[in-house]
């Protein structure tokens, strides 16, 4: 078992409990699965970094990224139909709970300038997404060997159903949300 699910079964349940009264066990929100997003627009013009991309979003998640490809085409940004703009991973179960870990415990304290993440980032149906800049935060990316740096989306989705509930969530599973 992943040490932030056992962590989650034995101090985040009873707290959340607690902080809204939940009487049913099925009442109390939890991470369903986490999806992690890297547009790499710039594949247009050299298909050789979208290769790249997934290669190094495979390496973060542990999991093999599936590519995205333009549903339409665009003249303006040189974009035809089926070209491919980015890749993506659904992590649920046990590599979401590992994959959050490492997010929390180590990539985000190695940000420059790190307060903590803002809480704008919630959607207003409990989930919570958040945009890195840099990918070379995470200790899996070894930064002599990697083509570009790319930015990526991770959206992390709850079954809680308000913000105020996930915020909660979050901020018990050691989510470092900035102080206002």
């Amino acid at each position: 078992m992943a040490r932030l699910r056992e962590f989650y079964e034995k101090e985040v349940v009873p707290a959340l409990k607690k902080d809204f009264g939940f009487t049913n066990p099925m009442e109390i929100p939890h991470m369903q699965k986490i999806v992690v997003n890297m547009g790499v627009g710039e594949a247009v013009a050299n298909g050789k970094l979208i290769d790249s991309a997934m290669s190094d979003l495979g390496l973060i998640t542990g999991q093999k990224p599936r590519m995205n490809r333009a549903r339409i085409s665009v003249a303006a940004f040189k974009l035809r139909e089926n070209m491919p703009i980015g890749c993506k991973v659904t992590l649920r179960g046990e590599r979401m709970y590992e994959f959050f870990d490492r997010l929390v415990n180590l990539s985000l304290p190695r940000i420059r300038d790190f307060r903590g993440v803002p809480t704008r980032g919630f959607d207003g149906r409990g989930n919570y997404t958040l945009g890195i800049k840099e990918h070379i935060i995470f200790p899996e990316i070894d930064y002599d060997k990697i083509a570009q740096v790319f930015g990526m989306d991770i959206t992390i989705v709850t079954s809680a159903r308000t913000d105020e509930q996930a915020l909660a969530l979050l901020t018990h599973m050691k989510m470092p949300f900035r102080k206002n």
